[in-house]
């Protein structure tokens, strides 16, 4: 499936009254989720151990 194709399907998912901050903040999620999903297909990850370092740097 294509992004459109991807994009099109999402948007038939929601409610009629959804608002145009709602997709916004969904099509951020698809595409993160499709980065992510990208990256470890190219083994461009890092360690458990690595991602608490980081985890622990954004929470304070």
């Amino acid at each position: 499936m294509n992004v459109k194709e991807q994009v099109l399907e999402m948007t038939r998912k929601l409610p009629a009254d959804v608002s145009i901050e709602e997709i916004m903040r969904r099509l951020y999620l698809m595409q993160k989720v499709e980065k992510g999903l990208a990256q470890a297909d190219d083994n461009v990850t890092i360690t458990q151990e690595e991602a608490k370092k980081r985890m622990e740097k954004w929470l304070g």
